[in-house]
């Protein structure tokens, strides 16, 4: 199971709509390691104002590891994170992970980080098991 899911909220999934808060609030507390790393790529975008900030530091562990893969594989989590820090997020590998504004979006760096050319070019033999 990848998320923590209290009893009031799959009673709201079972009778209609979820309150988006809650489910991202439910992302932050199942999936911490990736809510971190997330929240801190939003925060050194912001302070810093680039076209894009990420990260190439691996997860420490096989638990750290997961939850970031569970966040960015499925596409309800993946997509309430971006509404959530108004962002678009890129994933290139099992920690390579960039948070792009969503409002200021650079087209061409976004398209150059997600291309078959930059998953290539990231690719190390140090992480060819992560």
């Amino acid at each position: 199971m990848s998320l923590d899911v209290s009893p009031q909220l799959l009673a709201q999934a079972e009778h209609g709509d979820v309150d988006a808060a809650e489910f991202v609030d439910c992302v932050r507390t199942s999936l911490p390691y990736a809510w971190y790393l997330i929240s801190s790529l939003v925060t050194q975008l912001e302070a810093e104002g680039g076209p894009f900030a990420d990260n190439q530091v691996p997860p420490a562990n096989e638990h750290e590891r997961g939850q970031l893969l569970r966040a960015l594989a499925s596409d309800a989590i993946r997509g309430s994170l971006e509404q959530h820090f108004g962002v678009k997020l890129a994933f290139q590998n099992c920690h390579r992970v960039a948070v792009f504004p969503a409002e200021k979006l650079d087209a061409d760096r976004y398209a150059k980080f997600t291309s078959i050319r930059g998953q290539l070019l990231n690719q190390s033999p140090t992480l060819r098991d992560c």
